[in-house]
């Protein structure tokens, strides 16, 4: 289990950096960088993400579940803010964008890597 978690704690972060070569309005340091990012992030959504989602359940339901990415976002803007100068988001645009990129980076990366694991 503990494994699983680093495991996707990397993932996150190798998206992390994809959007950052993507996007000029999102900048990240270097691997190690969005490696405490992710870590941050992971933090975030083990606990903060499910009081927010808790909050805000009526316009999730009516969105049919896409205000899930505004949620997103601002679990990395809150990152961005701890983290300083070596992760910047130029905007909650920005972050809404790469919440997108992000899940979907996330969700292609996990399936490769699971695919790898089984063969």
């Amino acid at each position: 289990m503990l494994l699983r978690w680093f495991l996707s704690i990397v993932l996150n972060a190798v998206a992390l950096i994809a959007v950052a070569q993507i996007f000029e309005s999102f900048h990240i340091e270097s691997f190690g960088t969005a490696l405490l990012a992710s870590f941050i992030l992971s933090i975030l959504n083990t606990f903060l993400k499910p009081i927010l989602v808790l909050f805000t359940l009526p316009i999730t339901v009516i969105s049919l579940g896409l205000f899930l990415f505004v949620i997103n976002a601002v679990t990395l803007m809150i990152t961005q803010s701890v983290m300083g100068p070596t992760f910047v988001i130029d905007g909650f645009g920005v972050a809404i964008v790469a919440a997108i990129v992000i899940s979907v980076l996330n969700l292609l990366l996990n399936q490769l890597v699971r695919e790898t694991l089984r063969t």
